[in-house]
């Protein structure tokens, strides 16, 4: 029972941030990320948020740390479309954020 209240309390803090961190190779990456320019070609819109309590879970807002060890994920900004994993656009309105392809929800989570 106490395994039980644990997981259900800890799974919610678990969510919470989407702390992201830009590496130098694409080796050290966990996502290749192209930036398109336009809305409608985005896989997920992102939105950059100034603080980690307000980055959430896997909703397109994405906090970038300053170190690795604290990142969710590892993402590299790819060059050419065809070499990345997942298309993003930055919008200037946290409102705006989100998926357009829910297909690659799993690269985030």
């Amino acid at each position: 029972m106490k395994k039980l209240l644990f997981l259900l309390l800890f799974i919610p803090l678990v969510s919470l941030g989407q702390k992201i961190y830009s590496v130098n190779y694409s080796s050290r990456s966990d996502i290749k990320v192209y930036v398109v320019d336009y809305e409608s070609q985005s896989d997920l819109k992102v939105y950059k948020v100034n603080s980690v309590s307000k980055a959430r879970g896997n909703e397109g807002l994405w906090y970038f740390v300053d170190n690795k060890s604290q990142a969710d994920k590892k993402i590299f900004f790819v060059d050419y479309v065809s070499r990345s994993d997942l298309k993003v656009f930055f919008v200037k309105y946290k409102s705006r954020a989100g998926w357009r392809n829910n297909s690659k929800k799993h690269l985030i989570y």
